[in-house]
């Protein structure tokens, strides 16, 4: 009688861990994942031997947040950074473009800025100067005359400013041209430069924080574009390729697909260009 007891006892002690594994596996979930991609005008095509990642937070969601922590700075700040004249930060400033070299600058430019933006007079006078343009007024003071004669040079200086802002409002069309003087000090190169620098620091960083803080398991598609993942704990999940591009054809498409894993039961996803991001305008 005792050695039944002692046995049950035992039985009992351990026996319980598998009976909690047991009753563990039953509640797990699975997911089937099917990936296909249509090309335009051609059959869908699978995505074979690509690998899949099961997140417990979207991707986009964890691409801003490495965004917020390396945010661009304000464009205000940015204009202040630059080595260029007062007058051109406060022209950038009052204007909604960074670009000098755009085709349509001359739109937006007026004689008034032509003749107060050192960058713009210089540029200005460079495309119409050398008897490029008839009857452009030339100035009759020299830079030696501002330290020997600075009264003189005041007055000749004035008198060429008001000649000048009379010329260029007479014949507006001379403005035209001015943008291809404007390639050194266009700010435009220093912010895509700063813009593409920070683009490739969230390429890097956001797949290496996704893989560390919110992966929940992979897997590799086979040559039919088939996968699967089973012991899952029930709750959300996103089937995402990270920054990776799936491609066939001329489509190239990334995915960041939610997926609801419930206890015990096994979950089909199918991936397509109908739940992909377009891979040429999503974030990184």
């Amino acid at each position: 009688m005792r050695k039944a007891v002692v046995f049950a006892v035992c039985l009992a002690l351990f026996g319980f861990p598998f009976v909690k594994e047991a009753r563990a596996q039953s509640d797990a979930g699975a997911v089937e994942i099917v990936a296909r991609i249509t090309p335009t005008a051609a059959r869908p095509e699978p995505v074979r031997q690509f690998t899949f990642y099961l997140l417990t937070r979207s991707y986009s969601e964890i691409v801003k947040e490495v965004e917020d922590k390396d945010p661009v700075p304000p464009r205000d700040a940015f204009i202040d950074g630059l080595k260029v004249s007062p007058e051109l930060r406060t022209w950038l400033k009052g204007h909604d473009t960074l670009d000098l070299s755009e085709p349509d600058l001359d739109k937006l430019l007026t004689p008034d800025d032509i003749l107060t933006v050192p960058e713009f007079l210089l540029a200005y006078q460079r495309t119409n100067g050398g008897g490029v343009t008839n009857g452009l007024p030339k100035p009759k003071y020299t830079e030696a005359d501002k330290t020997e004669r600075p009264e003189k040079y005041a007055k000749l200086r004035q008198d060429y400013m008001a000649s000048l802002k009379k010329f260029v409002r007479a014949r507006p069309e001379t403005i035209s041209g001015v943008e291809l003087e404007l390639d050194g000090v266009n700010p435009q190169h220093k912010w895509a430069k700063l813009q593409n620098d920070r683009r490739k620091r969230v390429l890097r960083v956001a797949p290496d924080l996704a893989q560390l803080r919110f992966l929940a398991a992979k897997a590799d598609t086979d040559l039919e574009g088939r996968a699967s993942i089973s012991g899952l704990a029930p709750g959300d999940y996103w089937i995402s390729s990270l920054n990776l591009d799936a491609d066939a054809g001329d489509m190239r498409v990334r995915w960041d697909v939610p997926v609801r894993i419930e206890r015990g039961k096994t979950v089909r996803v199918e991936l397509s260009n109908l739940n992909s991001i377009d891979a040429h305008g999503s974030t990184p």
